[in-house]
């Protein structure tokens, strides 16, 4: 990853149920949450179609090795879903967009992505910062794909 490759990226409302997570290792608490409930529905066969997005939630606290982690699934707005679920409608927004490939890359790649940011003619913006997952199956964690998506203004 010398070279970064940004995309702009416009992500438009979606509505999504949301599965969270907290702990050491809170992303593999709410992907099993999402992976749980999504596959016996075919909601993971195709993940262009029902979209996941992750995201910190709350931020790592210094000194302390919990955090959470909130991660969403596209649904369509017709979907009827179980009572105790939590749906949400998010409003989308402005984007920069860079893939990162494997586990050890995601905390580099967001550092290049803000400097990316900071170096250009975009603005900062306020919508939710989401990573959205390639590979929200069970794959080997150098084989994990995802797209940063840094908050941009419009």
């Amino acid at each position: 990853m010398s070279e970064l490759e940004v995309k702009i990226v416009k992500l438009e409302p979606m509505r999504v149920v949301s599965f969270h997570g907290f702990g050491e290792e809170p992303e593999n608490i709410a992907f099993q949450k999402l992976r749980e409930w999504a596959e016996p529905k075919g909601l993971l066969d195709d993940p262009l179609k029902n979209r996941v997005f992750g995201f910190n939630n709350p931020d790592p606290s210094p000194g302390s090795p919990n955090y959470g982690y909130e991660v969403w699934i596209e649904i369509e707005a017709s979907m009827e879903v179980e009572e105790g679920l939590t749906v949400k409608e998010f409003g989308g927004g402005l984007y920069g967009v860079t893939r990162v490939v494997g586990v050890e890359h995601i905390g580099p790649g967001w550092g290049k992505l803000v400097a990316w940011r900071e170096s250009s003619s975009h603005r900062c913006a306020s919508h939710q910062w989401v990573e959205q997952s390639l590979t929200p199956g069970i794959v080997p964690e150098e084989e994990i794909t995802l797209d940063l998506h840094i908050p941009i203004a419009e």
